[in-house]
């Protein structure tokens, strides 16, 4: 198949679902998590829950980059906005992220500071030279599938001198939140992971092999279309039926084992890995997130500007931290869907398309409450 409107063909994902409902054994439950936000909004969007026996439950893991931000960095990006002055240029979906003080960086935008939403690393790099009497800051978050396009934009700042730009840096890794879901004292039980596709075409499948070596977890990379994810299910089914526990990669037409090569070598030359970083759901994490290394640290707003990073609990009613962890559904929060919409979020995984609580109000509720 090669084009779109098959990797959606009902028929096929009828007959994956036979397979499924066949091999799956009614009398065990395969527990699955899907790493990836693109994922949730696939299994949310499609109804794919609705073709699985109730023996495979798919549960929801930390791969939305705007949900596992803590609420202390986007105080940070606040402060900087409005105590420093800075043009903050951030992604559109970063703006409504729930702050301390009922703020949000929108909120913050309408009480005068200068934020501006952005498509990509080249518009932040574009406000700098058209104001260079300014500071600007891009707030670089994602995943590895973020992340080069970041190092590209703090390479060129450094070639063309332009001294009034610098980035405050909240990129993570996905393999070490991996590990941290799995450590979490009293975590969810899993039996396999459906890998993330866009982070994957980036850091390849090799990062995942011990999962299944150390961990005797099954990860299985898939895309992001529905038949993607339906295939990806039957083939952890399989694995977990045999007892076997490797990486295997659905998604062969954009992913390999060593990924992009070019790409990992501009990273690892622009950054270097945190000793530790919060995450929202699972508190520090070591080595989970990365920094500007030395050569670049003239680009690093944290240091440019002196800001510090302060934890902040989240709010009490919301169960973004428990959702995050898949320890509990966003239907299972007492204010999903009545306090917390979309129009108005209390937490973050109810801002993004990619979280699991906006994915769910949008395509899920109303067919699960009926």
């Amino acid at each position: 198949m090669k084009y779109v409107d098959e990797f959606r063909d009902g028929e096929l994902a009828k007959n994956i679902a036979a397979n499924i409902a066949r091999e799956a054994a009614p009398n065990r439950t395969y527990r699955l998590m899907e790493f990836c936000g693109g994922h949730t909004h696939a299994i949310s969007r499609y109804g794919l829950v609705d073709l699985l026996p109730a023996s495979v439950r798919m549960i929801h893991g930390p791969g939305c980059p705007v949900c596992v931000l803590p609420i202390g960095r986007v105080d940070q990006a606040i402060r900087l906005a409005r105590e420093q002055g800075v043009i903050l240029c951030t992604y559109a979906d970063t703006v409504r992220v729930p702050a301390s003080d009922n703020l949000s960086l929108m909120r913050a935008k309408a009480k005068g500071a200068d934020v501006r939403m952005i498509y990509s690393t080249q518009d932040a790099l574009k406000i700098a030279r058209d104001n260079p009497e300014r500071e600007v800051v891009f707030l670089a978050i994602g995943f590895e599938t973020t992340t080069p396009p970041t190092a590209v934009a703090v390479k060129q700042a450094a070639a063309e001198g332009l001294k009034n730009f610098s980035i405050l840096c909240d990129h993570v890794l996905t393999p070490a939140a991996m590990h941290a879901i799995l450590a979490v004292e009293g975590g969810v039980a899993l039996d396999g992971f459906v890998g993330p596709a866009h982070v994957s075409t980036v850091i390849g499948s090799k990062p995942y092999e011990p999962f299944a070596d150390d961990y005797g977890k099954p990860v299985v990379i898939a895309g992001f279309e529905p038949l993607d994810v339906m295939q990806a299910i039957l083939m952890l089914v399989r694995q977990i039926n045999e007892g076997r526990a490797a990486v295997e990669n659905e998604f062969t037409r954009a992913v390999t084992r060593e990924g992009n090569l070019k790409a990992q070598e501009l990273v690892a030359e622009v950054f270097e890995v945190r000793d530790t970083f919060e995450w929202r759901g699972l508190g520090s994490v070591p080595h989970s997130a990365l920094k500007l290394r030395p050569k670049y640290a003239a680009f690093d707003a944290e240091l440019k500007f002196n800001v510090d990073y302060v934890a902040v609990p989240d709010n009490k009613a919301c169960e973004c931290a428990a959702i995050l962890r898949g320890q509990k559904r966003p239907q299972e929060c007492k204010i999903f869907g009545t306090v917390c919409t979309p129009e108005n979020p209390v937490g973050s995984c109810m801002v993004s398309s990619e979280g699991a609580c906006a994915a769910h109000y949008s395509y899920g509720r109303f067919r699960e409450t009926a």
